[in-house]
């Protein structure tokens, strides 16, 4: 009867831990998906489901995409225990060539996974029929996460920007979110081939915490005519 007891004492104890909540907590069904053989100069799509499998509302709070993919606008940005939602994906394979690897990143409330990352990956073969005589702009990165750095630190960055197509590449202008950011490029005219210099500025003064900013590169490039590049820092006070 003692054990019984025990037993049951231990229960009601312990009973409030067990039932404490998980909060939010997003989960995908499939995070990769892979497109095959695919010809270049190409639309390809694809929709990622991601759900909330926690106890409270889900908040989708950022996406951003790889190179060459581009993400519908969402239809919900706040999933309620058990909801569901699509984000499609779309690629477009361009002069690209090989495999490739693409990834989207999704930012929520969920304090175990802040950031959720879904891929695709595709084949993209030649279309011999299709032999365009056009410029090509090709990036050396287009996301660039700069980690922790103390308030009132100018932050530089170099990305390689070159032309892989048949015709020059014309840099039309040249973009940043914010007043914060300064890019310049070393030439706004590159030949087949050719790479240049974009050399960007990120000012932290008088900013605090985790931020990001996009420079946005505006080409001749009848395939991909807007490029961006993200960044991200985490800023710390400058007597940290």
């Amino acid at each position: 009867m003692k054990k019984l007891k025990k037993l049951i004492f231990f229960i009601l104890l312990t009973g409030p831990v067990f039932a404490q909540t998980v909060g939010p907590k997003i989960t995908a069904k499939n995070p990769k998906f892979d497109f095959g053989k695919v010809l270049q100069h190409r639309y390809v799509s694809h929709n990622f489901v991601i759900f909330n499998s926690g106890d409270d509302t889900l908040k989708i709070e950022g996406v951003t995409s790889s190179c060459g993919c581009t993400v519908a606008q969402l239809t919900k940005d706040e999933l309620l225990p058990g909801d569901s939602t699509v984000i499609k994906a779309t690629f477009n394979t361009g002069n690209r060539r090989g495999k490739q690897r693409k990834h989207i990143y999704i930012y929520t409330n969920d304090k175990n996974n802040r950031e959720l990352r879904l891929s695709f990956t595709a084949n993209v073969v030649e279309d011999k029929k299709l032999l365009l005589d056009t410029p090509h702009i090709e990036l050396s990165t287009n996301r660039y996460n700069f980690g922790n750095a103390k308030e009132g630190d100018v932050l530089k960055l170099i990305v390689k920007v070159k032309n892989t197509g048949k015709k020059p590449l014309i840099i039309n202008d040249i973009n940043s979110s914010c007043g914060c950011t300064a890019a310049l490029m070393s030439s706004k005219k590159l030949n087949p081939n050719q790479v240049g210099d974009l050399s960007i500025s990120f000012d932290t003064a008088k900013r605090e915490g985790k931020i990001s900013r996009t420079v946005t590169i505006f080409s001749n490039d009848p395939e991909n005519p807007v490029e961006t590049i993200t960044l991200f820092v985490n800023i710390l006070k400058g007597d940290n």
